[in-house]
């Protein structure tokens, strides 16, 4: 029963987001058993991505009332689903690992699990990016946008930021994860956003803080200071914001391992350099995530590397780098929801968002 139900709720847990993939090692059946009783697991197998009360989930699976409330609660107590509360009524729903249960893990976070986590992400779960939809995108930082383009709201941190009533502020994950096994960096931890019923879930989960607009455009500023890329949720209407390091971000490592990550993120620009201009100073070396340049007597950038965040722009001390567009064919706009990039991602993975039990 053990094995059985574990490798359902893998099979299950692929068919969401970036997926869940199996591995020769099995390291992703021992983070399920670490994260999941089997109670927990026959549990999550009845639910779907659709939120629901614990009375209609109760009743459509032939539970008690009392104990699916309970038990659903406790899990997303436990960052194993998601709850979202409105004028006092709670509903729950199944999510993926990423972004979902592994981001949720925050405050649980301890070193085997980061260990765990490590060892799937390095042997099966970062090179499955390469055939994905990447769950974040890449925004410019600061004023890295010359102001003769018109830059959308979506596109702008600071008017992301501005136009959201309720934010909370978390640490990143991925460091919080990467400092347990001292593989980490000394980039700031409390840089992660989270916006409407996200952040509530963060909140009443006692992984993050409800900071106001003008404190979360500080953080956003001390972020473009250190470097950090800006990675909101891949959506016009993000429910959270990462800002992101080459050495601890999920997303950045797998696009590093590409050789054309430029080709996947979904960005509207990418940065070119005036050689008249450029000097060779090498500041903006450190700054690019992704390796787009190199130096020979003047910087060159790799178009085909860069993913238009703006990092090298903003240092550049001869003004010698700008953001541009892209050619029209090569910008993708990003999904208008959190429903709809699940369902573009499903559709170029082959895979269905019912569950499984639901299509028997």
């Amino acid at each position: 029963m053990t094995a059985s139900i574990y490798h359902q709720l893998r099979e299950q847990m692929d068919q969401y987001s970036t997926g869940f993939p199996a591995t020769k090692s099995g390291v992703e059946l021992k983070i399920l058993e670490k994260l999941f009783t089997e109670e927990d697991a026959e549990l999550y197998l009845d639910l779907s991505m659709l939120l629901e009360s614990a009375e209609n989930f109760a009743a459509r699976t032939n539970r008690s009332p009392e104990d699916a409330s309970a038990k659903l609660e406790n899990m997303a107590q436990r960052g194993l689903l998601f709850r979202h509360v409105k004028n006092g009524n709670k509903r729950y729903s199944a999510i993926p690992f990423v972004v979902g249960s592994y981001e949720f893990q925050l405050g649980r976070m301890d070193e085997e699990l980061a260990r765990l986590t490590n060892s799937y992400m390095e042997e099966a779960f970062l090179s499955g990016m390469a055939n994905n939809i990447p769950p974040l995108r890449t925004i410019p930082v600061g004023k890295s946008v010359d102001v003769v383009h018109q830059v959308a709201a979506y596109e702008d941190a600071k008017a992301i930021v501005n136009g959201k009533s309720k934010i909370a502020v978390a640490n990143c994950i991925c460091r919080t994860q990467q400092n347990l096994l001292d593989k980490g960096c000394n980039k700031p931890m409390e840089v992660c956003l989270l916006f409407g019923s996200h952040a509530e879930y963060y909140v009443e989960n006692k992984m993050g803080r409800y900071i106001t607009s003008e404190e979360a455009c500080k953080i956003l500023d001390q972020c473009e200071e250190a470097g950090l890329v800006n990675q909101p949720a891949n959506m016009v209407n993000p429910g959270g914001m990462c800002n992101c390091c080459g050495d601890c971000c999920g997303v950045l490592r797998a696009l590093n391992l590409l050789p054309n990550p430029g080709e996947l993120v979904y960005n509207r620009y990418w940065a070119v350099i005036d050689q008249e201009e450029c000097t060779g100073c090498e500041a903006c070396l450190d700054r690019c995530q992704m390796n787009a340049i190199t130096i020979d007597d003047t910087a060159k950038i790799d178009e085909a590397r860069c993913i238009g965040c703006g990092l090298c722009v903003t240092t550049c001390p001869m003004d010698a780098i700008k953001l541009e567009e892209k050619p029209k064919e090569l910008q993708v706009p990003p999904p208008a929801s959190g429903k709809e990039l699940m369902d573009i991602t499903a559709e170029k993975r082959g895979t269905n968002l019912v569950p499984i039990k639901m299509q028997q």
